[in-house]
């Protein structure tokens, strides 16, 4: 065989490129009305991959959906009535508010407390961003 068609059989046994660049998704919800409450199945392990904090994004979620919830188990309670498309749009603000980096755009950040203020830090590009609570 020559180069050429050496080269022609690789190509054609490489994987398909994606569609997307971007290696990182935000997770979707599993968000679903039972009478007068909004039941989030998969809140807890949604959050642990995020490597955030439950209690911080459940407050957030609580007060951007201007509700009362509790927390039980691995699923979320929000008292009222909130279609999954709502409670999706809340949770993909905190991901951009509290998640993806503001310079590099990647979601490889902790949240840290450094002189009394909480900063967004990225261990990608070693960024450093002030959050609020």
């Amino acid at each position: 065989m020559d180069y050429e068609k050496m080269l022609d059989r690789a190509y054609e046994k490489m994987p398909k490129k994606k569609k997307t660049d971007e290696r990182f998704e935000v997770p979707k919800l599993k968000a679903e009305i039972q009478g007068t409450r909004t039941v989030i199945r998969n809140f807890e392990k949604t959050i642990k991959d995020l490597h955030r904090n439950v209690k911080h994004a459940f407050k957030f979620i609580t007060g951007e959906a201007g509700t009362s919830g509790s927390i039980e188990g691995q699923n979320v309670i929000l008292n009222g009535k909130f279609s999954p498309d709502s409670v999706q749009k809340i949770f993909e603000e905190y991901v951009n508010k509290y998640v993806i980096c503001k310079e590099c755009g990647k979601p490889d950040t902790k949240i840290i407390e450094q002189n009394s203020v909480k900063m967004l830090k990225c261990d990608a590009c070693g960024a450093l961003s002030p959050i609020k609570e």
